[in-house]
């Protein structure tokens, strides 16, 4: 007999070219994905790596730093009067739920408002069923006591103190919710059940170099985060794009003050308002720009203001890929909402001009290009402080060309949302690196993910492709080929 031949456990490592092979011996590829379909650890590390090569490769001639989810700042003496004033008054009115308020909170009141609703839901539900799991007992009953009283017609046999009821069963407890881990991290394993036990049981390492970027990973999700996208804001773009893209000047019409009043009470109320066909569009577009305007900070930061001014300074090959570095250093919640902001106004741009429908007939746009759309979103995007409408009014030279540096940044972003808010391969391996050193455990569920995420997309392109083959092919049949029919 020849001596036994032992194969080597595969090892995680970095084969070269965006490719990796995992600790399964499968090799995943790197490919350009969608910010969002990142794990939040992902994210927060390409927070990192954004940062360095901005510091090492582009020249902002600006200090920059990663903005900080939900920042507190310093209150003026106005703000602090009305502050003190709403506290006296804390009885009489209501809290806000949406405007005026940091992002992030906007964001945590929705999902503490969504978990309410679920609750009370799932009280409805187990309230009829116990109603419903009642209604036998009590036909049982019925029929019982009409037994026994024809019985008693006939015989006075029956125990006078015997019980003719059944007991009444107690209710089934509430389904407790699923615990940390998600669906998606489940749907994205393979079908191994010792790879999904792995997962459920994977935890970091306890040995790090920085103690403190240790314990904020173990906080972080491995999986993709909920989308944190106001309630506002999406129901507000849902309803424009529904029925406002062929209204001419949709962002200039003015609106009625009264029930754009209405609707901002009734967000700031937490109350679940549904935007019907009947809601004007004009003060739908009013109330969404009423919440950016408002907002303490505003959705691409002080912080980055001049990072993003300074763009514009660079050759015209480079501010893309330098727009889109300053974009992943935003919080997780302002890229988002950034993201269906921009995604909105991109659908809107794309119907600014008049067409001919597939029927003939003539369509009227709503005249509302990316340039008028950058310079009405524009101030309250990206801005340093608010200003009053009496600084407005006199407009210095400088604050002109500022203003024009504003609109051409968010032009920008409106033209090439698409591209902004991909990762490319470079800097997704650039992340894996970092985590490689002290997380292998983590980089190799990761890896497994991607190729689990690559492996459904051939799928359903492969899928595509042979339904398109196959509706070409029934396209040139006869109609009356019968044989088709049934082979199709």
């Amino acid at each position: 007999m020849g001596d036994p031949v032992y194969r080597e456990k595969p090892q995680l490592h970095y084969a070269g070219d965006f490719t990796w092979n995992s600790m399964s011996g499968r090799s995943v590829r790197l490919r350009s994905v969608p910010i969002q379909s990142l794990s939040e650890l992902e994210r927060a590390r390409l927070q990192e790596v954004a940062f360095y090569q901005l510091q090492q490769d582009c020249d902002l001639s600006c200090q920059i730093t990663i903005p900080k989810d939900g920042q507190k700042r310093k209150k003026s003496l106005r703000k602090k009067l009305d502050s003190l004033g709403k506290e006296k008054n804390k009885d009489r009115e209501f809290i806000p739920q949406a405007f005026g308020m940091p992002l992030s909170q906007v964001i945590a009141n929705d999902r503490a408002y969504k978990l309410k609703q679920d609750s009370q839901r799932d009280e409805q539900k187990d309230t009829s069923d116990f109603v419903a799991s009642l209604l036998p007992f009590g036909n049982k009953r019925q029929n019982k006591e009409l037994s026994s009283s024809n019985s008693s017609l006939s015989s006075t046999s029956e125990t006078p103190n015997e019980s003719t009821s059944p007991n009444t069963p107690e209710p089934a407890p509430r389904a407790r919710r699923r615990g940390a881990m998600s669906v998606d991290s489940i749907t994205d394993l393979d079908d191994n059940q010792s790879r999904l036990l792995e997962a459920l049981q994977l935890s970091l390492p306890a040995e790090a170099q920085n103690k403190k970027e240790k314990a904020r990973d173990k906080k972080l999700s491995l999986n993709p985060i909920y989308r944190q996208v106001p309630r506002l804001v999406d129901s507000c773009c849902q309803h424009l794009e529904k029925h406002g893209l062929q209204t001419v000047g949709i962002f200039r019409v003015g609106s009625s003050k009264k029930r754009v009043r209405q609707l901002r009470e009734e967000f700031d109320r937490g109350v679940d308002v549904s935007l019907e066909e009947e809601h004007s569009v004009h003060d739908v577009a009013a109330l969404l720009k009423e919440f950016l305007r408002d907002m303490p900070d505003p959705l691409l930061t002080r912080e980055l203001y001049t990072a993003f001014i300074n763009t514009l300074l660079l050759e015209p090959e480079e501010q893309l890929g330098t727009l889109q570095l300053l974009i992943y250093l935003l919080p997780p919640c302002n890229c988002d909402t950034l993201h269906r902001l921009l995604q909105f106004l991109s659908i809107v741009a794309r119907h600014a001009n008049d067409n001919i429908s597939k029927d003939g007939q003539e369509v009227t746009g709503n005249k509302m290009t990316s340039l008028n759309l950058a310079t009405i979103f524009g101030p309250n995007l990206l801005h340093k402080q608010k200003s009053s409408d009496k600084e407005f009014s006199v407009q210095s030279s400088a604050r002109a060309e500022e203003s024009t540096a504003i609109i051409a940044v968010v032009q920008k972003m409106i033209e090439n949302y698409e591209a902004l808010f991909m990762v490319p391969p470079d800097l997704q391996n650039e992340v894996l690196i970092s985590l490689l050193e002290t997380d292998p455990d983590v980089v190799d569920y990761l890896l497994r993910r991607k190729a689990s995420q690559s492996s459904y997309v051939r799928g359903a392109f492969q899928y595509l492709g042979n339904l398109a083959f196959n509706i070409k092919k029934w396209t040139q049949r006869p109609r009356n080929d019968r044989f088709l029919w049934r082979h199709f």
